[in-house]
């Protein structure tokens, strides 16, 4: 299986819940969008893929969804992911004049069924073979962390389905733990709380916006931010309404995420053995992921665990580069298989 892998044609996908990217060996990552797909109801005919179906979402008429077809990580809707997926092989793959293998990440929790349904979504959508790889492994390699060496290392991947916490040492898996509190679930925090707050209702681009503009792990850092103007349908009458809110109001919709995902840091390293402990303490936690870039994020994960924090240099595709990395290196997925 390992050996018949490795053909001329391969490509790796971090196939996530809010955004994909695909790397070509020897190109390095091509595209990355996000992970949308719009069709017709009818006829199932796909209208738009990545950036263009997103623009869609909560503008299209009756006879056209815009969907995610990947929810909490896992696949939602199977036909959809399977021409979603078939779409990126295509954009990248027709220089091949042949099916390309496969390498596709995966929350490193999944159940068998979940990683049986992505292999057999690849194979539909084109592929010649798929191989999985768990994202916090793909993400540790991204992040150039030392996974083949005797040493300990820690890596917590913050998506937008899945938070993934996992301690790697001699090109494995130590401890490792998954949940489902990571950017979407701060997404329908903000949401949730300014329509019970405000009785506003508001979408789910405009809630990651004011995310990504106010949210902050720490209450404190968040008095140091502006406010910003929110635009939603008013529940009473029905009527657009705008309404100003400040990055405290922000960050404390978001605090029961924040307080999960410092949750399954600290059940991770409780399960750890001691030396590799010792080696995370000096080494510290790498965060990547589009979590990772939430303010004070780095302190407030530190602070909880008395270990030192800090982001990888290229949080968003550590885990395509690292995909892509294993594609050269059949050492480390053999290990991994």
């Amino acid at each position: 299986m390992v050996l018949s892998l490795f053909g001329k044609k391969r490509i790796g996908i971090d196939l996530g819940t809010a955004n994909t990217n695909v790397y070509v060996e020897g190109k390095g990552i091509v595209t990355g969008e996000p992970s949308v797909i719009a069709m017709e109801k009818d006829s199932g005919d796909i209208v738009a893929v990545g950036k263009d179906a997103q623009n869609m979402i909560g503008r299209t008429p009756g006879s056209i969804v815009a969907t995610r077809p990947m929810k909490d990580g896992v696949i939602a809707d199977f036909d959809t992911t399977a021409a979603m997926m078939e779409y990126f092989i295509n954009k990248v793959g027709s220089r091949f004049g042949q099916k390309p293998s496969v390498v596709i990440c995966v929350p490193g929790g999944g159940t068998e069924v979940e990683k049986r349904a992505v292999i057999d979504a690849a194979m539909m959508a084109g592929a010649r073979e798929a191989f999985l790889i768990e994202e916090p492994f793909a993400a540790a390699i991204g992040a150039d962390l030392p996974v083949n060496e005797p040493t300990g290392s820690m890596v917590v991947d913050i998506g937008g389905g899945t938070t993934d916490v996992a301690t790697i040492s001699l090109g494995g898996v130590v401890s490792s733990n998954m949940n489902r509190s990571a950017g979407d679930a701060m997404d329908e925090a903000i949401i949730s709380h300014i329509r019970n707050k405000f009785n506003l209702l508001i979408g789910e681009r405009s809630a990651e916006s004011v995310k990504k503009e106010l949210g902050s792990a720490s209450l404190e850092a968040a008095k140091e931010l502006e406010s910003t103007e929110i635009r939603g349908r008013d529940l009473v009458t029905g009527l657009p309404k705008t309404i100003t809110m400040d990055a405290v109001e922000v960050s404390e919709a978001i605090q029961e995420v924040v307080a999960d995902i410092i949750g399954i840091v600290k059940e991770t390293l409780e399960q750890t053995p001691p030396e590799i402990s010792a080696d995370v303490i000096d080494r510290g936690i790498v965060l990547t992921g589009g979590g990772a870039l939430l303010d004070s994020l780095t302190e407030a994960i530190s602070d909880a665990v008395d270990v030192p924090v800090f982001v990888a240099n290229d949080p968003l595709n550590c885990v395509a580069l690292g995909t892509g990395i294993a594609l050269s290196q059949i050492e480390v997925l053999q290990k991994r298989k």
